[in-house]
């Protein structure tokens, strides 16, 4: 039986070039006058998808068009089609196409010489087979059949950077390995490059023995195995290109004489700029695991039917347990969950275990945040309050719940929920129009922590989803997707868990800037007491370190919120430092607002020169002697003055 063929000219794009596409069509069978032609581009509209063309014949740039086997040219007409994006681009045959002869669809101009110029650009993530339909109804009556697909594979582009994955914490002469990416500038592996390129790798404290010099591979990356340092200190890998002579360096390694934790990054609440995180799970986890290098990713749907429905939830749940990879990918399953009062605000729900329901909010099981924490045992979930600043959306923390709400996300890119923007937010929440969001200091987590309220820092990325979905539209601030860093035993689940709930986590604006912070031995997330120390009463060995991704501008150390130390580094992107806080804990003590007794509690802000940020989580000090007298507290009243 005589088929239709599909074809495209040419068959391979690189991703993000300008040119203009042919698709031809053969059918196996005549198409009679009046038949129409439906081309889906099948995009979803996004800046990194393919470019949806324009149908003004007389507009010589990005056109689609239709050619007969007789030249005849024939314009499309734009189609809105239901649950779609975009449009599709209809033609109507003026004339008979018999069996066997070609018609033709252009993307691009027809003045060949400027097709780089006034072209159709092609998508910008790589894919092989990516698949075009052409939908057919002989009778012009809207009656289409199953579409014929052309595919042509996109493929990255001319090589641009390098990029060198490391761990971000190793013990000294501990082997490990390292993955160099050779990418566009898109960010897609590629192996186009110039023929005869080698790259060379270096790093601070070189041995002898380590002198390789590397090729472009096929496959856009390599695996570099069994490196080590035998000296603690911050390094950095470094690749030469020896045919242009630029360098590509790793993020910074912090090298420990014994430590015996690991560092890992990733993603807790947000989705792909690429892809959707709900309807396109699997991709998105590709995205994040293969591209971008994460080493966990947490789902984050809206509890709400019609953002995630029940069929949804189900493929989100089964890739999460499927991409659950141990000592490569940890995956959790969460969700958000939002309730339009401040007492509860905005949630994003995370599960210690996978193939969990989805709690929606108008069931009475789950239709509060005690009935969700009633019905879960302790380390089975972890609830995080989001965007706690936002006005409208804020969350007050007035039934803060210290064994379920562990941590909380003062970042995310939509904005800092750290303080107001009075108070030193350098990413504060803001409206650029009259309908979007602003800050409100209900939501602030410094006025939190000054309640006693104990949580540790995480971040979150970008999200166009449930509150969020309208932001683009009222030209909201943007801002960098947040990463979130945990220190765990090992790379599993559970470990990465127990981290969280431990708070010993921190928060940046998306660089993977390396910090400690400590008092006395205690890391970031931890507590204290002066019952078992009492010489913390008079003085607080602080000490840290930063290593940073880019020339550090300033190291800040809040007490109770409010800066104590600015640490400046001289430009230095990598910094150890000790300060040592000799004021009387009585003088700057805080009290609780239930039974406890009062506090002290401390982190760390780091700002780089390019503007990123980092901060520790909290440590905190309990003062259970401490009564205050009428000196104590005018003092007290002094240093918050000052």
């Amino acid at each position: 039986m005589r088929r239709s063929i599909c074809f495209c000219e040419p068959n391979l794009a690189y991703a993000g070039n300008t040119s203009t596409w042919k698709f031809c069509y053969t059918p196996s069978t005549n198409l009679p006058k009046g038949t129409k032609l439906r081309f889906d581009l099948l995009s979803n509209g996004n800046e990194n998808d393919w470019q949806l063309p324009q149908i003004n014949a007389k507009i010589k740039e990005n056109l689609i068009w239709l050619e007969l086997s007789d030249k005849k040219l024939i314009s499309a007409q734009e189609v809105d089609v239901k649950d779609a994006f975009v449009p599709v681009y209809e033609f109507t045959l003026p004339s008979e196409v018999k069996a066997g002869d070609t018609v033709s669809i252009f993307l691009g101009t027809p003045e060949k010489a400027e097709s780089k110029e006034k072209g159709n650009r092609a998508q910008i993530a790589t894919q092989r087979r990516r698949p075009f339909h052409l939908y057919i109804d002989p009778k012009g009556k809207g009656d289409f059949r199953e579409p014929e697909i052309f595919t042509l594979d996109v493929r990255g582009n001319a090589l641009e950077n390098i990029r060198i994955i490391t761990p971000s914490i190793v013990a000294k002469n501990k082997r490990f390995d390292v993955v160099v990416r050779f990418e566009d500038k898109h960010g897609n592996l590629t192996s186009n490059a110039a023929e005869g390129t080698l790259i060379e790798l270096s790093y601070e404290h070189l041995r002898e023995n380590l002198n390789w010099k590397l090729f472009v591979p096929e496959t856009g990356f390599i695996n570099l195995p069994n490196l080590y340092f035998n000296e603690p200190g911050i390094y950095r890998i470094q690749l030469l290109n020896l045919n242009t002579k630029e360098k590509f360096l790793s993020t910074p390694i912090k090298c420990f004489a014994e430590f015996d934790k690991s560092l890992f990054w990733g993603i807790l609440h947000g989705e792909s700029e690429r892809y959707d995180a709900t309807s396109s799970i699997e991709i998105c986890l590709r995205h994040f695991r293969d591209e971008k290098s994460l080493q966990f990713f947490a789902s984050s749907p809206f509890e709400d039917a019609e953002e995630t429905s029940n069929e949804a939830w189900k493929t989100i749940s089964q890739q999460i347990a499927e991409f659950n990879e141990y000592h490569r990918f940890v995956t959790f399953l969460g969700f958000q969950w939002f309730e339009a009062t401040p007492e509860e605000g905005l949630r994003q729900i995370i599960y210690s275990k996978e193939n969990k329901p989805l709690l929606r909010k108008k069931d009475s099981k789950s239709s509060s945040l005690k009935k969700i924490y009633k019905s879960h045992a302790l380390k089975e979930i972890i609830s995080i309050p989001c965007f706690t600043m936002g006005k409208g959306f804020q969350t007050t923390f007035d039934d803060f719940c210290p064994e379920y709400e562990r941590v909380v996300e003062i970042y995310n890119a939509w904005g800092s929920s750290e303080c107001s923007a009075k108070e030193g937010n350098l990413r504060p929440i803001t409206a650029h129009e009259n309908n979007g969001i602003s800050e409100t200091e209900a939501g602030s987590i410094r006025k939190a922590l000054d309640r006693n309220c104990r949580f540790g820092f995480v971040a979150g990325g970008l999200d166009d989803r449930g509150i969020y979905e309208g932001f683009f539209e009222n030209d909201q601030e943007q801002y960098t997707p947040g990463l979130t860093a945990i220190l765990a035993l090992e790379h599993s689940r559970e470990a990465l868990f127990l981290g969280l709930y431990n708070r010993a986590c921190y928060a940046t604006t998306g660089a993977r800037i390396v910090i400690g912070f400590n008092i006395i031995g205690t890391p970031m997330g931890g507590e204290l007491s002066t019952k078992t120390k009492p010489g913390l009463v008079l003085n607080r060995y602080i000490t840290g370190f930063v290593a940073g991704t880019a020339p550090v501008r300033e190291i800040q150390i809040l007490r109770n919120g409010i800066q104590i130390k600015s640490i400046s580094t001289n430009g230095e992107a990598c910094f150890d430092f000790a300060v040592d806080d000799m004021d009387n804990l009585g003088t700057c003590v805080l009290k609780s607002p239930d039974e406890r007794p009062h506090f002290v509690y401390y982190y760390m802000r780091v700002i780089q020169e390019d503007d990123h940020i980092a901060w520790s989580s909290p440590i905190w000090i309990d003062y259970p002697e401490f009564t205050a007298s009428p000196t104590a507290v005018a003092q007290k009243k002094l240093v918050k003055k000052k």
